[in-house]
């Protein structure tokens, strides 16, 4: 990203003005409000409270600062922290992109390339300096994009839920002094695109939906399971100035490595509680278990029995911090 891309219009106002150049910021900054229904709910269930500051009513209104933020790629520091020569990164994206991009080749003097990805937005709930204070707590959830659970509620996976669920607990931290952020990154279906993902969807439904054929299910269609890139992930931390993160909402091993592995110490990670779970996307969570993706989950399972008269009976059992490799 451009750590400078918000402040064009400060930075070059006279030559945008004096010299007719089109100059345009790749980073905007806003305040809003934010309104979702199960906001509404968890106000009436107690797990909100609103404040007037940053959850404004009983309707769970809450005041948020946003920032959208397009992907800037200078070239040769992205191929130096990849372990490459600036050449071969650029014959790759130039390959990659099906030759969309001939200045890739032809134009070795041009260092900047704005890569066809998709960009993420930053939610910020408290005063965004504490975001950089390293004595108040900070509340963190990454989320990649599902726009069928996100938007359109699909009961298939948990991505609603956990998105709900991180922006829960980011207004409790800064309810208690702290600041809390939400991190969307546009990285539809494991940055595959919901045609593939459809496609997955299909198969799973013509087939048995069972945990251990789920990523290579993916595979099969795509040619591979996940082509999420986390690298580059944290710059957006280290642009917002976060140094630690008090409470991941993540249980993702792949996110937790990447922004670990840049200098950035997780001091708790925050696990989807069991009742936010919807029963359809066992088979996903599963999987990823399996797949060692994520780190502990609390399952909530229901256990059938006979009974000592010969009557089947059911009960639910809880439990906690299920390893990730136990799961069949």
């Amino acid at each position: 990203m451009d750590p400078w891309g918000h402040s064009v219009p400060w930075t070059y106002g006279d030559m945008i003005k004096n010299e007719n150049v089109d100059l345009r910021p790749t980073i905007a900054i806003t305040k809003a409000h934010m309104k979702l229904p199960e906001l509404e709910e968890s106000v009436r269930a107690g797990r909100l409270v609103p404040d007037g500051k940053v959850c404004l009513n009983a309707g769970g209104e809450l005041a948020v600062t946003k920032v959208a933020v397009e992907p800037v790629w200078y070239l040769p520091g992205v191929a130096e922290r990849f372990g490459i020569d600036e050449g071969t990164l650029r014959r790759s994206l130039f390959e990659h992109t099906g030759g969309m991009y001939p200045e890739l080749i032809t134009r070795g003097d041009i260092k900047v390339f704005l890569p066809p990805i998709g960009g993420l937005t930053v939610y910020i709930f408290g005063d965004p300096a504490k975001m950089s204070d390293p004595n108040s707590r900070l509340a963190l959830r990454i989320h990649d994009e599902c726009n069928g659970s996100d938007v359109f509620g699909s009961d298939i996976c948990t991505c609603r839920p956990y998105l709900i669920f991180g922006i829960e607990e980011a207004v409790k931290e800064a309810q208690n002094g702290g600041c809390g952020v939400v991190i969307y990154f546009r990285k539809e279906g494991r940055a595959l695109g919901e045609v593939t993902k459809y496609l997955v969807y299909n198969a799973r439904k013509r087939g048995e939906d069972r945990a251990s054929d789920y990523f290579k299910r993916t595979e099969n269609i795509a040619g591979v399971k996940d082509m999420r890139f986390q690298a580059l992930m944290p710059d957006i931390l280290h642009w917002l100035g976060i140094t630690k993160i008090d409470r991941m909402l993540s249980m993702s091993n792949m996110k937790h490595d990447a922004i670990v592995g840049q200098g950035i110490p997780i001091h708790e990670r925050v696990e989807l509680p069991a009742e936010w779970i919807p029963a359809d996307s066992r088979v996903e969570i599963d999987a990823k278990i399996t797949a060692g993706k994520l780190n502990t989950i609390t399952l909530l399972l229901t256990v059938v029995y006979t009974d000592a008269l010969g009557l089947v009976r059911s009960s639910e059992v809880l439990i906690h911090g299920f390893s990730q490799t136990s799961c069949g």
